[in-house]
């Protein structure tokens, strides 16, 4: 792995998070019905973690001699909570793929800090997966 192929990489995943961001910032606003409160709340709380992954690749990116992209991954449209949040999971789901893929990347560079960091962002995408397919279990027709 070289580091213009790494960085390129990890710009995709920065874009991925900035994407994250506008995308569950829009859906807290969108969301509707007898569930708004709770599943406003629960977007508005995933703001956080995306925030510190979009921070943490930028910082890398930089520290590799590149230059981080300020332009997010396309938010898909969604007019019903059920669509938002099958394209919140269908996000999620990409990150950790993405960052599991770049782990492996990050071993074969041999930056060992990278390859630790890009673990935990793999959990809490798992985390963040897992909570939202519970929420879509059983979810009203």
């Amino acid at each position: 792995m070289d580091k213009q192929t790494l960085i390129k990489h990890l710009n995709s995943d920065l874009a991925g998070e900035l994407g994250a961001i506008i995308q569950y910032t829009t859906y807290a606003a969108k969301v509707n019905g007898p569930y708004r409160p709770q599943l406003s709340a629960f977007f508005l709380n995933e703001i956080a973690d995306e925030q510190l992954h979009a921070q943490y690749l930028a910082n890398k990116i930089v520290a590799l001699g590149g230059e981080p992209t300020t332009v997010p991954r396309d938010v898909p449209a969604a007019g019903s909570n059920k669509e938002m949040l099958e394209a919140v999971l269908s996000a999620e789901q990409r990150a950790r793929k993405d960052y599991t893929q770049r782990a492996k990347e990050a071993e074969e560079y041999g930056d060992k800090g990278l390859v630790v960091q890009l673990e935990d962002m793999v959990r809490d995408e798992t985390s963040h997966s897992e909570e939202t397919e519970r929420i879509l279990q059983n979810w009203p027709l």
